[in-house]
């Protein structure tokens, strides 16, 4: 049977470029971009992208009807979530002091102005943009065929800091190590995007559409 892939649109996202890097990688699978509760709950697989700022994000989920679809997909089938669609599986984020899912322990942090200094000293811009190195600090079904170290595009102004070490699977030096990936059960979601990360990034879409969901 076909197996049916809902990317969740709640009008904030790069919805075109994940949904044909998914039909890329599985021509055979109906891959839906919708925002119908009913749908992303019938779904095989979730897709949670998502761009811009937590409090529209959060609010935005919540006029479309979203917020317990989310974390019931999140917690009980394969579940793939990208940039913000990462950031705001966690309690809190600092940017605009804005409660979260909570699906995730820990907080969404802005990157400390007054440590954004390369090791020659020259500043960092922020947002981090732009191609950098992911450790695989944990095997994963998502890493197959993923050299450690790949590089992937990121773009994004804050950074996930969990409560439980044992959730990240990926970290990123800018210009400390921050958390990149994340995983727990059926769960994995990364800060970077990989519908824009070349080859790695579709390696680790195509995991997804067999992964299923164990570790």
């Amino acid at each position: 049977m076909t197996q049916r892939i809902a990317v969740v649109d709640y009008g904030m996202g790069n919805l075109h470029s994940v949904a044909k890097a998914l039909e890329h990688v599985a021509p055979d699978a109906t891959v839906l971009v919708t925002d119908d509760a009913q749908a992303i709950a019938g779904a095989d697989r979730v897709v949670f992208p998502g761009q811009g700022a937590a409090p529209d994000c959060m609010k935005e989920i919540a006029a479309h009807g979203l917020t317990e679809v989310i974390r019931e997909a999140a917690l009980n089938k394969p579940f793939l979530g990208i940039c913000m669609g990462l950031q705001v599986l966690f309690r809190h984020s600092e940017e605009g002091n804005t409660p979260c899912l909570g699906l995730m322990p820990g907080e969404v942090r802005r990157f400390p102005a007054a440590q954004m200094r390369d090791p020659t000293g020259a500043k960092l811009k922020v947002p981090h943009m732009g191609w950098n190195n992911v450790r695989q600090t944990q095997p994963h079904p998502l890493w197959r065929g993923i050299d450690d170290g790949a590089r992937f595009y990121f773009v994004h102004s804050y950074y996930c800091d969990p409560a439980e070490a044992a959730v990240t699977a990926g970290q990123t030096d800018y210009p400390f190590a921050f958390t990149s990936a994340v995983a727990r059960d059926n769960l994995f979601a990364c800060q970077f995007h990989p519908e824009k990360s070349a080859e790695a990034g579709l390696q680790l879409l195509k995991n997804f559409i067999t992964w299923d969901g164990s570790r």
